[in-house]
């Protein structure tokens, strides 16, 4: 079955899930728009990562529906993933190989034309190109992570998945992934991340749908969640002078006697 194109990138409903006596989710919706940021925000056991496994096929839900680029993940598997790209809270790399290596091994795995070319593309859209020809062992967790979504847009997926992308990465190699992200973004590329981190979903996200206890409790844009807080009360703080206040003051406002201006 050909999948029809889809009005939503991701569409969830219903959503359930549940191990032995634990259950992780209990009746997720939420959409996410072709082209858009769409981040899962969480705290740690909050059940992303189980969301993300039943979006990319790799686990089965009890209820509810899921479609992705148009396709069931449970009727349509094969077709879901013939549309996404998985980029899970480990990079996927091989670290004997290089970054090219790497890249050109994935292209040939999923039969694209010229793996080489290829290869050098993206080495070059990441900025991987010098080390590129480096084993991937030598690798900041940043160029890692970089690598490893490089690796994930073999083949132009509509929909990318990643799931807690800057864990464990320093501040440096966090921007380095931040700007990754945006770049999917410019390109018109579906992006849906996982996060705990307040700051990551703010900086980078379209949309914001926060998962707490198994459901999406809050969902919208960051302007929509803010009006869910009340406005902040302005509060006057009495402030010392410091000596260039004083200065200024007794001296009229001018600047001390051969300072240029």
């Amino acid at each position: 079955m050909t999948a029809q194109p889809a009005e939503r990138a991701v569409e969830v409903r219903d959503l359930y899930k549940s191990f032995k006596d634990l259950q992780v989710l209990r009746g997720v919706e939420f959409e996410v728009e072709p082209g858009s940021v769409f981040a899962l925000l969480g705290s740690n056991g909050a059940g992303k990562t189980t969301l993300i496994r039943i979006l990319s096929t790799l686990l089965r839900p009890d209820s509810g529906t899921a479609v992705v680029a148009g396709s069931d993940v449970v009727a349509e598997a094969a077709e879901v993933r013939g549309a996404i790209s998985l980029a899970g809270q480990f990079a996927a790399v091989d670290d004997v190989l290089t970054g090219r290596e790497n890249l050109v091994l994935v292209a040939r795995l999923r039969q694209v034309p010229e793996p080489g070319l290829v290869a050098d593309g993206l080495l070059g859209r990441f900025s991987l190109t010098e080390a590129g020809k480096r084993r991937v062992s030598t690798y900041s967790g940043g160029m890692r992570r970089r690598l490893d979504i490089a690796m994930s847009l073999i083949g132009s997926p509509e929909v990318v998945f990643l799931d807690e992308p800057t864990t464990g990465l320093d501040p440096e190699g966090r921007l380095e992934v931040w700007e990754t992200v945006r770049q999917l973004a410019r390109e018109g590329t579906t992006v849906l991340l996982t996060t705990q981190y307040l700051e990551e979903a703010e900086q980078l996200a379209d949309r914001i749908a926060v998962l707490h206890g198994g459901q999406i409790i809050v969902s919208g844009t960051l302007a929509e969640l803010r009006q869910l807080i009340p406005a902040p009360r302005i509060e006057y703080v009495e402030k010392q002078p410091t000596l260039e206040d004083i200065f200024l003051a007794i001296t009229g406002g001018g600047t001390p006697e051969g300072t240029a201006r």
